[in-house]
């Protein structure tokens, strides 16, 4: 039973100030020293926290340098947990965001701008730091992200003429390519299947009618060395890439670039913005909330709610590339192995050990954490993950709207320095992500930033339930569950996605589905979902090789039954043992198709805001 004392309040507000008492009437400024406040409640006068400590948040925007931190101190209590949460009806959002103001049109002509450009650019000083300026990745003019500029122009992609592993050189058509005087923050954006990969350019080489492009390390070695997934080149497949970041490409509206030399950085604005008056954004922190435990002392019973976080950055990128092996799951190392073979799998062909993407917000060290009516948008990467060691976690009725990676990623995948492939089952139980419900969540515009990430992914984690949560507009797979590539029996089972509406996925990619699956899950159900409405881009690799449902290698001890599908466009690659497929397909009933996607209190995630 809930203490007879009454919960504690300590007051937030962009007005307030840290010095404050942190009441109502006198806030505080940040949710960090709301945060100290409470922990030292908790540390000199315990007997005041047994009814619980609430953080109110009043209306408006946090703007955050670096993460708030949750650490094991904060915990609450089963019966009095720590609430950390939206005032009555108000909107609050912690930005990870600098709002660029103080727009101008440029007193001269700028070098390297092309002519169709230069009377409709304007140009504004970014931040820097001990005078180096900040890198920027995204800009966003109100609720849009504005593109980065591109050749060619949107929505066309280039076409691959040559892809030489041996000399890790790329070739491509010279024409209505400018010349680019600076390649300074220029990549190649590179479509692989079901991944795709930034190369940031070392050389451009122009030969007559071609182009030869080499790349800087470590991602030229990565990607020639790794043998999956790689571009299919024509004319068995598309070969699609662009060039990005370049000034002298910044040549319609609504594209943006910004000069690496001085950090300046040019938007042409679409008819209908005010950039003089609306300022524009961008993402300055790569991580707006951690919590942070450790097996020992986890952060426990916290309750997270009505909150937005936004405007989160990743720019690794732009330091080291980016070739992800799936799921924006990047490469530190990859090579094919010959003779093929390990103890585990004896037809595995390559090795690769992997690094997690980025994420707005981030957990490791934490049981019993709900997130509650929470927003998550515009990030560069992902929007929450659950990363290490987490029991208990559900998030229920949040929305994730444009999402430059993962909307939702759980789990353990093997990260460096253990071998990706190598089934996870470690000897201490309470590393695992376990117990965890995504339910009655909205995720739209996943994925838009690395193409190859998903909605929901959840690699080795246990008891978990994916159910009811309506995923849509996801450039490559709405739910992917499991990682490894193995039948060999690990960590993973036992896990739930039902009654989940699944449309307008596969809209950038392909080797897809609405469900994926890998490697041995005992006790896993994928049942009574709904999956529609497949979008495949003419840029693909394979333009045929999507499916509604796919259990990938190593898939076994799963049972597949009563999903509805337009057709029974289905895949089952190189499975282990016993799965169990039944009634799936348009056939399924009513009744099922009626129940998937959000429950009723939850339909007005889709509303516009």
């Amino acid at each position: 039973s809930r203490p007879s004392q009454a919960s504690v309040e300590l007051w937030v507000s962009p007005a307030g100030k840290d010095r404050a008492a942190g009441t109502r009437e006198a806030p505080f400024a940040s949710l960090s020293q709301a945060l100290r406040h409470a922990r030292e409640i908790r540390r000199a006068t315990p007997e005041r926290a047994e009814g619980g400590l609430s953080i109110l948040l009043a209306q408006g925007t946090y703007s955050l340098t670096e993460p708030v931190l949750l650490r094991s101190e904060d915990s609450g209590t089963p019966c009095a947990p720590l609430i950390i949460a939206a005032a009555p009806e108000a909107s609050v959002v912690l930005s990870g965001g600098h709002v660029l103001k103080n727009w101008i049109r440029p007193a001269a002509p700028v070098p390297r701008l092309p002519a169709a450009a230069q009377a409709n650019v304007f140009v504004a000083e970014c931040l820097s730091t001990a005078g180096e300026p900040l890198l920027v990745r995204q800009l966003w003019q109100g609720a849009r992200k504005a593109l980065r500029s591109r050749f060619p122009n949107a929505p066309e992609m280039a076409r691959l003429s040559s892809w030489d592993p041996v000399r890790r050189e790329a070739g491509m058509s010279a024409e209505g390519l400018p010349d680019i005087a600076n390649l300074c923050g220029v990549e190649m954006f590179v479509l692989q299947q079901w991944e795709t990969a930034n190369l940031r350019l070392s050389s451009l080489k122009r030969q007559g009618p071609r182009v030869l492009l080499r790349f800087q390390e470590p991602e030229s070695r990565i990607e020639f060395d790794h043998p999956w997934p790689q571009p299919i080149m024509p004319p068995h497949g598309a070969g699609a890439f662009m060039l990005v970041g370049a000034l002298e490409f910044l040549d319609s509206p609504g594209e943006w670039a910004q000069d690496p030399s001085s950090g300046r950085i040019y938007y042409w604005p679409l008819p209908e913005e005010e950039l003089e008056r609306e300022g524009a954004v961008v993402p300055l922190a790569e991580n707006l909330l951690l919590v942070s435990g450790t097996l020992d002392h986890p952060v426990t019973d916290v309750v997270v709610r009505g909150l937005s976080f936004s405007h989160s950055a990743w720019n690794r990128p732009s330091e080291k590339g980016h070739v992800p092996l799936q799921a924006g799951m990047y490469l530190l190392d990859a090579y094919s192995i010959t003779p093929k073979g390990t103890p585990d799998s004896p037809s595995l062909d390559n090795q690769a050990w992997i690094g997690r993407p980025g994420s707005a917000v981030l957990l490791r060290g934490a049981e019993r954490v709900r997130f509650e009516r929470c927003n998550f948008t515009h990030t560069a990467m992902s929007g929450l993950d659950i990363a290490h060691s987490a029991r208990q976690v559900s998030v229920e009725g949040c929305r994730f709207l444009d999402i430059g990676g993962n909307a939702i990623q759980a789990g353990s995948f093997q990260e460096a320095p253990v071998e990706t492939h190598i089934p996870y089952n470690p000897s201490d139980e309470r590393e695992l992500c376990r117990e965890l419900l995504f339910a009655n969540n909205f995720i739209r515009d996943a994925a838009n930033e690395d193409w190859g990430c998903v909605g929901i992914i959840a690699g080795y984690v246990r008891d978990t339930h994916i159910v009811h949560n309506e995923i849509t507009q996801v450039s490559y797979t709405a739910i992917s569950l499991g990682w490894g590539w193995t039948s060999t029996v690990n960590c993973m089972r036992n896990n739930l996605v039902r009654a989940n509406l699944l449309h307008q996925f596969a809209t950038r990619m392909c080797d897809t589905a609405g469900v994926y699956t890998l490697s041995a899950q005992p006790g896993t159900r994928v049942s009574e979902n709904v999956i529609r409405d497949v979008r495949i881009s003419a840029f693909v690799d394979r333009p045929d090789h999507w499916f509604y449902l796919y259990t990938d290698e190593g898939s076994a001890y799963i049972t597949v039954k009563d999903n509805w599908t337009e057709t029974e466009k289905y895949l089952q690659n190189a499975n282990g043992p016993n799965n169990r497929w039944d009634s799936n397909g348009p056939a399924v009933s009513k009744e099922i198709v009626d129940a998937a996607g959000l429950q009723a209190p939850f339909r007005d995630l889709r509303a516009e805001r």
